[in-house]
């Protein structure tokens, strides 16, 4: 196996910082997962939008 590249830069990765190469291709990283740039698909049912009332706020379950 080869040495694991930088995902950032491709660069060969640091033991220390791995994945990364370097403090700022982390810090890139962590900025693009803070702003939304990367982002985990999920699929919304019925059931999660009729959860949550017009305010935003979970509705109170009703019997």
């Amino acid at each position: 196996m080869g040495h694991a590249r930088c995902p950032i830069c491709r660069r060969p990765s640091d033991p220390v910082l791995r994945p990364f190469c370097s403090k700022r291709c982390a810090d890139v990283d962590l900025h693009r997962w803070l702003s939304g740039a990367y982002a985990v698909p999920a699929e919304e049912t019925e059931d999660d939008e009729a959860a949550v009332d017009d305010s935003g706020e979970p509705e109170a379950k009703k019997s």
